[in-house]
């Protein structure tokens, strides 16, 4: 069986009630996403250092000059597709930059997310399991690298091989299914938000003009922007028991898809849903989650946005739409596919 969730007051009450709707949805380790109770909170605990002001600190600095080799030179064409030259370069490089991954695994990684994509899209489960295969060599070799003594030894990549659960080291398996929640998960939901960001503000001068007089403001405008089009449309749960929910009753192993565009569109909760209001609730947006399953790498998704947004405002003078028609994207992928824009100094 399966049901899907869209109002706001349902979804948030099912977040917030793991014992009835688990994140064990899957066959496959998935860690620590498909986990539940105790197991869920000993491994998120072991990540959440990762995400922690000391070490987004230090991260800052390399995010930074990611961000100015792509935006160099982009006033010099007519028509830039963002998705192509910002979106997807942006969250591939901003993640080897915070692995510790190597500049040269960047054009590997780029062939195996066109291959995903690509096989997401047709539904391809065989040649998925393969590139699951493929995706688990290439983070096994970046751990075998960082053993050697390659690289930073203080690298996220290298800081995982020494995790310990209760004084016992990390599996190879446990430790690739961390960075594949990571590395594939953040890969499309960055890429797309910058996608959707570039594009609102290339349609709404007006907010542009806010954001540049009032740049404290950019991060409330980003959870706004990715209110309105979010860059990750569902996920699901798996009820653990017999569920009565407000009009809707569920068997035990109904498998209950969670609609975060819908939930974050809802008229009950988001007044005039469709449109762009600064005196929103924040809290009230579930772009990233609520409950214990909430996103742990929240803090570094908001710095990467953030300081992309502001380094982008800060460089050009006008962003507007380009002369070709955008393309949205295909679920289960947000924002575009294509969108053409070009920026004026």
């Amino acid at each position: 069986m399966s049901a899907v969730l869209t109002r706001h007051h349902d979804v948030l009450a099912a977040l917030h009630a793991p014992e009835q709707f688990s994140n064990k949805v899957s066959s496959h380790l998935n860690v620590p996403n498909g986990m539940d109770g105790a197991e869920h909170l000993a491994y998120r605990a072991l990540i959440e250092p990762f995400f922690s002001d000391v070490v987004l600190t230090q991260f800052q600095p390399k995010l930074q000059v990611v961000i100015d080799e792509l935006l160099v030179n982009l006033d010099a064409y007519d028509d830039v597709e963002v998705m192509a030259t910002l979106g997807h370069p942006f969250a591939l490089r901003v993640q080897c930059a915070f692995m510790g991954w190597p500049v040269a695994l960047e054009q590997r990684l780029t062939e195996w997310i066109d291959a995903q994509n690509a096989a997401t899209l047709a539904q391809d489960r065989p040649t998925l399991r393969r590139l699951a295969d493929e995706f688990s060599d290439i983070v096994i070799e970046q751990f075998d690298r960082a053993l050697r003594g390659e690289g930073d030894p203080d690298s996220i990549t290298a800081q995982l091989t020494r995790l310990r659960l209760n004084g016992t080291p990390v599996s190879d398996d446990y430790l690739v299914s961390i960075v594949r929640n990571w590395t594939v998960g953040e890969l499309g939901t960055i890429a797309a938000a910058i996608g959707s960001i570039v594009g609102f503000l290339a349609q709404n001068p007006v907010v542009q003009k806010q954001l540049r007089e009032a740049p404290m403001h950019i991060d409330h405008a980003i959870n706004e922007i990715l209110r309105l089009d979010a860059p990750l449309l569902t996920n699901r749960r798996r009820t653990t028991c017999p569920v009565n929910f407000g009009d809707m009753s569920y068997e035990a192993d109904t498998t209950v898809t969670i609609d975060w565009r819908a939930a974050n569109n809802d008229p009950k909760v988001f007044v005039e849903p469709q449109q762009f209001k600064w005196d929103r609730d924040p809290h009230l947006n579930l772009l990233y989650g609520a409950g214990v399953h909430v996103c742990p790498g929240k803090p570094l998704a908001q710095l990467e946005l953030g300081l992309f947004t502001r380094s982008l405002l800060n460089k050009f003078e006008t962003i507007q739409l380009g002369g070709q028609p955008f393309e949205r994207a295909q679920p289960p992928r947000g924002g575009y596919r294509r969108i053409w824009v070009k920026f004026n100094h």
